[in-house]
Formats: structure tokens, C-alpha cells, sequence
């Protein structure tokens, strides 16, 4: 088993091969290799995606939270491991030219595709800067909405990122996240495979995702709705086993 370190350096050794050769990758698992046919499994709309720049859409999320968000003009919003952009310039269309999303991501090859494709592209409103879940730049209630897409799971101190998460939100701020928890027993060799071992190492049970969420102080915590990955249907080994949820919390 890796140690919490390892893990992290192994995701942005991954990520930053995403960002850098367009290879598609989901939460430790491969992929449709088409981008835009995936990202419309989980939820996107045809007009959402033709409404974002090119090289945003990458097989990475596992739900569209944005559209649960229920996005206001002028609000302020942070998306958590923001990747290439694709949840960020949708929010910045819902924001408006008042409102700013700021997008961060601990993978530096990331931050700067989506940095690069803001400027071509003259966005106002959004920013992208560097950095951990677990130590957000972002300042304390400063945030109206945070949203996050198929992140969290990576990350092994699941308490210390919804901390971080509640101290940036505002008073009565929202959160909206597309996640994956899991259920039942794994095998030994399900720990040891080189796609799905690294992910489980720091996967949680759906109560124990959403008992995390409560503990750092979030109220009305609850899921908006769930279903199988089916990405894990194609291995005997996980069907039934791992969930794609949408989860909504208030500070």
C-alpha cells in the first residue's frame, strides 16, 4: 500500500500526462477515448460542451456539478481540482461578467493549459491557481458555491479537504460535488491492480463520504442522486461496487 505521499505524486505524474498528451483518464481508471461521448454519459448536454473551449473536455469527471449548482449572476465560485477548465467556464457563463469562478488544481501542467486557454479565449472571470484540496489558496469566506467533479476520492485525508472546503465557503455558502464512493468487499489483487488499486487505496464507503462532510460542520447534507460507475461494470471484480453520487451540503 502507498503512503499518502506516494499516492499524490503518482495522481500528478498521471495528470500532468493528461494535460500534456490529451490522454483520457477517470479517478485512476481508463476511459472512453472519446472525450465529448463520455462527457455526455455523465451528464453534460451537447450545447454545454459545444459552449466551452476546445482542449477543456477530457474523460475526467464522473458527473456535471454544475448543473445542480442552480449558479446565480455574480456569484463567487471555486472548483476544486479544476483540470483543463471544463466546470470552470461553465460556471462563468452562469456567473456572469459580476460574478468570478477561480479554478484550482494540484497538477502545475494542468493549471496552465486551463490558464493558457483562459487567456486565449479572454475570459474575465475566471482564474486558475495552483494547489492542494487539503490547502486551498483561496481566501476564508470569500466563497459563494464550491463545486468539484470526481476529485475528491483521490484524496486520502478526506476530513482535512471538506475543512478547507468549509473554511473558504461564506455563511449559508453551498457545496456541490460529483464524486464516486464504494461498497462491499475487494479482493487482495483488486488492491494490487496497476488502474483500480491506487483509487481504492483512498476510496470511502458512501456514509463514511458523507459522515466526513458532516463532521467539519456542513448541514443539509444529501445525496441528489446516485448510480452504478459503470466504468467498474466491465471488471467482475467491482460490479455493483462503486457509485457515482451528487452531493449537496450548506455551511
Amino acid at each position: 500500500m502507498k503512503n499518502e505521499r506516494d499516492i499524490k505524486e503518482s495522481m500528478k505524474e498521471q495528470y500532468a500526462k493528461i494535460a500534456q498528451e490529451g490522454d483520457s483518464y477517470c479517478s485512476g481508471q481508463t476511459t472512453s477515448s472519446d472525450p465529448v461521448a463520455y462527457a455526455r454519459s455523465i451528464g453534460y448536454s451537447q450545447q454545454e460542451i459545444r459552449s466551452v473551449p476546445e482542449g477543456t473536455v477530457m474523460s475526467l469527471g464522473c458527473g456535471n456539478p454544475t448543473a445542480m449548482a442552480e449558479l446565480r449572476q455574480g456569484e463567487m465560485v471555486l472548483d476544486i481540482g479544476c483540470g483543463a477548465g471544463l466546470d470552470a467556464f461553465l460556471a462563468a457563463q452562469k456567473v456572469g461578467r459580476t460574478g468570478k469562478v477561480i479554478g484550482v488544481d494540484m497538477t502545475p501542467e494542468m493549471v496552465e493549459k486551463a490558464q493558457d486557454i483562459a487567456k486565449k479565449g479572454k475570459y474575465k472571470n475566471v482564474e486558475f491557481r495552483l494547489g492542494a484540496i487539503e490547502n486551498l489558496p483561496v481566501a476564508d469566506q470569500s466563497i459563494d458555491v464550491a463545486i468539484s467533479n470526481c476529485v475528491i476520492n483521490h484524496c486520502p485525508d478526506k476530513l482535512a479537504a471538506f475543512k478547507e472546503v468549509f473554511r473558504v465557503l461564506k455563511p449559508d455558502g453551498r457545496m456541490l460535488i460529483s464524486d464516486l464512493v464504494v461498497q462491499g468487499q475487494f479482493s487482495e489483487d483488486t488492491f494490487q491492480d496497476k488502474v483500480w488499486g491506487q483509487w481504492l487505496a483512498t476510496a470511502l464507503g458512501k456514509q463514511q463520504y458523507l459522515s466526513s462532510i458532516r463532521k467539519v460542520g456542513f448541514r443539509d447534507v444529501s445525496i441528489a442522486s446516485e448510480n452504478l460507475f459503470y466504468m467498474s461494470e466491465r471488471d467482475d471484480r467491482l460490479k455493483g461496487k462503486i457509485i457515482s453520487i451528487q452531493v449537496k451540503a450548506r455551511k
